[in-house]
């Protein structure tokens, strides 16, 4: 029985990404290539939905390397105490930390993803740049929680690969929005200031690629994407890291449709989203998070008609109730994205917040037997 390790002869990989570079994984690029060309693949469902269901404490979230007022990975004199530093804030509700301080936990997750029938499984990083980390004092953990994140979720997809070599798994590397936008101010009285610069944004996505490089990332996704040019520092910063090594990995981008207006927070259209970050010529463009799988049906819609890549949607279990939850079930979740999959729309599906194991096992049924979106230009030549 032929693995992806032992690949024949293969198809141009380099027909959507960048060909200047070689890959850093050739193997596992041309089997995620040829299972996309196969059939629709599935993504895993919410991180921190399975993380709460756990109702760890704030003990629990520092774990022992952090339990006693400092990072004991660090050398004393190395320690400077005081009001900004991890020691002083509550860790309670940083789920990245957990990659290092509850990593069985996170393993497990991945696992139950990977047994419910997902492909890929997305690190446990969402939060894991400079960036968002300085919210806990902790921004010197970013590249650690990157690199720790790809190897738990790698080390996962090997698990599951054990069990059946014939499918391939694959550790997609999650760079999200950070908690910063380069576009807006967060200021009403005055409109031209900004939280954060576009360099600010490289340096924070460079080291944070560079973790997840070094982790066994097989793919990176910048996901989540409220504000493009928070996106377009990711891409270039992204860039700068396969610069420096020589070789690539295949890049997914998804943005998300922040209300009924049925745009991102900073303005653009899925159409205008795409056209802006064409140029990196990803391997797959989507819409995550925000809303649920009906309200983002016509705007995957219109990516799947303008997209040379393939396309991807990971929604939430419906929008959220009075008491910040959700109640899609993954029947309901399965039989709309059926729908979006028979409709011809797709090629990468699965879950964001409130989706669980449930929901991705009935979505990877809804869409098992059904054929994936082809590429403009493969529809062209066939």
């Amino acid at each position: 029985m032929k693995t992806y390790g032992e690949a024949a002869p293969a198809p141009d990989l380099r027909q959507l990404t960048p060909d200047s570079l070689p890959w850093l994984n050739p193997a596992r690029a041309e089997a995620l290539q040829r299972l996309l060309r196969e059939r629709i693949l599935v993504l895993d469902g919410a991180m921190g939905t399975m993380i709460q269901q756990h109702a760890l404490d704030e003990a629990a979230y520092r774990g022992e390397r952090f339990a006693h007022g400092y990072d004991h990975a660090w050398a004393p004199s190395e320690h400077v105490h005081g009001d900004g530093c991890g020691c002083a804030r509550d860790q309670r509700g940083n789920n990245d930390l957990l990659s290092l301080t509850q990593p069985d936990i996170i393993r497990d997750i991945h696992a139950q993803y990977l047994d419910a029938g997902a492909d890929l499984i997305e690190t446990n990083t969402f939060n894991s740049t400079t960036v968002s980390l300085a919210d806990y004092g902790l921004e010197h953990l970013a590249r650690e929680l990157n690199e720790a994140g790809a190897r738990l979720a790698r080390a996962a997809c090997d698990d599951a690969e054990a069990k059946d070599p014939s499918r391939p798994r694959f550790a997609v590397g999650v760079l999200g929005p950070t908690s910063r936008t380069a576009s807006l101010s967060p200021d009403v009285n005055r409109p031209g200031f900004r939280a954060i610069t576009f360099d600010e944004l490289r340096a924070a996505y460079r080291e944070a690629a560079d973790g997840l490089i070094d982790g066994g990332a097989d793919v990176l996704m910048v996901e989540t994407i409220f504000d493009t040019l928070n996106a377009k520092a990711a891409l270039f910063a992204i860039e700068e890291a396969f610069d420096a090594r020589g070789a690539r990995l295949p890049v997914m981008i998804s943005g998300t449709i922040t209300d009924a207006s049925g745009r991102t927070l900073s303005g653009q259209t899925a159409e205008a989203f795409w056209y802006s970050v064409r140029h990196s010529q990803p391997l797959a463009i989507g819409l995550n998070c925000a809303l649920g799988a009906r309200d983002l049906r016509v705007h995957v819609d219109v990516l799947a008609q303008v997209a040379d890549a393939y396309v991807s949607t990971h929604p939430n279990a419906g929008l959220p109730n009075a008491f910040g939850g959700y109640d899609e079930t993954p029947e309901d979740m399965a039989a709309v994205l059926g729908e979006f999959a028979r409709s011809g729309l797709l090629n990468l599906v699965g879950g964001c917040c409130g989706t669980t194991p449930a929901h991705i096992a009935a979505i990877a049924a809804a869409v098992r037997d059904v054929a994936p979106r082809q590429l403009p230009q493969l529809a062209a030549a066939a």
